[in-house]
Parts: structure tokens; C-alpha cells; sequence
């Protein structure tokens, strides 16, 4: 896999760890064995049991998960300048805004804008419990920048020129003048099966099923929580 998607990986394996984190600080400070606690707030969330339906965790992790949730963001939501000035955190040495806008896209399913707890708590169910498919899909859709099924090199070139601004200075090997181009074209060779300059969804999966170290990276997201 070309180092940009690497570090796409190392990116969001910080934000789930970052979040494991914030939910174990949580946990010892909270009760879990009592429902959600619902204060005054803009979005109130979906019941237990339903999302326990639409995600891979249990009753008392989604428990835990909302207070989390609620102690960052009071309101209920989160709007992309709060995603991004969160995430920034994550990079201090490189600017995170540009992904970060892409990020929050991504967990913006429904693209309302803003980013509920069902949005949050379902894209993490997906990364840190969901199949090599999904996990792949999920990561194909953060890549399909307009949302038309296929990834083009200009997508690309966008998602790597924002990977080594957020990467900053610890960008590794340093950057030349011709280095994005370098990790479009070679993505694009790896992927492209049928070389007509589109990445589908099928092309993207096959080929990273098709690579050990990205099956081996997907294996960084499990067990996080």
C-alpha cells in the first residue's frame, strides 16, 4: 500500500486510541449501570436498543460511549470547525484541517452537517467492530471525496496532498516536488484493475484484500475499546 494510505491508517488508529482514551477516563468516573443520561442538550440520541441493533456494541459500552460523547459535546452534536479543532490536536505539527474536513464527511453519513451520536458511535462500530468489507467501504467512502462511487486521481491527489499537510514536518521520507504524484500514480497502479482512471468500490477491496500489510492494519483498529 503507498505510504499516503499508511498514514491515512496511522490517522484514524490515533483518533480511535484517542477515543478509547477518553471513553476509560470516563468509566471510572461514571456509573454505567443506569440508561442514558439525557440532559438539556439540541439532539437527544436514538434509545439503547435501538442502536445496539444498528452497531456492534452492548448496552453498557454505548452507555459509556454517550458520556464520552456528551462531555465533549455538550449540545449533542458536532459541527465541523469543533471536529476539526479537536482532531488538530491529534497533529500539532502539521495542519489536520483539510482531512479533518474530509474525516468529518465521512462520519457525516447523512450530511447534515454535523456529526450526532449515532453518526459517531456507528462509524466507530464499523472501524473498531466491523468485517474486513466494511472497514474497507468505510475507508473507500472517505476517499470518494463527491460521493460518486469511484475514487479519480484527483480525489487522490487531494487525500495525499492533505495527508503530508497534517503529517507536518514528521512527514517521512521529505517531501519533493513531484512525491504526490508519485503515491496517486502508484495507488492508481495497484488499484485501477481495468486502467480506464477510476477506482471502484470492487477494485478497492480486491486489491487491499490483495496486500498483507493493509490486512495487517486493519487489525490496529480491533480491540480498541
Amino acid at each position: 500500500m503507498p505510504g499516503c494510505a499508511r498514514r491515512c491508517k496511522h490517522g484514524l488508529v490515533k483518533f480511535a486510541l484517542s477515543v478509547s482514551r477518553l471513553v476509560t477516563g470516563t468509566l471510572i468516573k461514571d456509573r454505567v449501570d443506569d440508561d442514558l443520561e439525557l440532559s438539556v442538550v439540541c439532539h437527544r440520541p436514538e434509545g439503547l436498543e435501538q442502536l445496539e441493533a444498528l452497531t456492534k456494541f452492548n448496552k453498557k459500552e454505548l452507555q459509556v460511549l454517550y458520556r464520552g460523547f456528551k462531555n465533549e459535546c455538550p449540545s449533542g452534536v458536532v459541527n465541523e470547525e469543533t471536529f476539526k479543532q479537536i482532531y488538530s490536536q491529534f497533529f500539532p505539527h502539521g495542519d489536520a484541517s483539510t482531512y479533518a474536513h474530509y474525516l468529518f464527511n465521512a462520519f457525516d453519513s447523512t450530511q447534515s452537517g454535523s456529526i450526532k451520536f449515532e453518526d459517531f458511535v456507528t462509524a466507530l462500530s464499523i472501524l473498531l467492530r466491523g468485517t474486513t468489507t466494511e472497514k474497507l467501504q468505510w475507508t473507500f467512502n472517505l476517499y470518494d471525496i463527491n460521493r460518486d462511487g469511484l475514487i479519480n486521481k484527483e480525489e487522490m491527489t487531494d487525500i495525499v496532498k492533505a495527508i503530508y499537510d497534517m503529517m507536518g514536518r514528521f512527514t517521512y521520507p521529505a517531501l519533493k516536488t513531484d512525491t504526490t504524484k508519485q503515491h496517486v500514480d502508484a495507488f492508481f497502479q495497484k488499484m485501477d484493475k481495468n486502467r480506464d482512471g477510476f477506482v471502484t468500490l470492487d477494485e478497492f477491496i480486491l486489491s487491499c484484500q490483495e496486500d498483507e500489510n493493509i490486512m495487517r492494519s486493519l487489525q490496529l483498529f480491533e480491540n480498541v475499546i
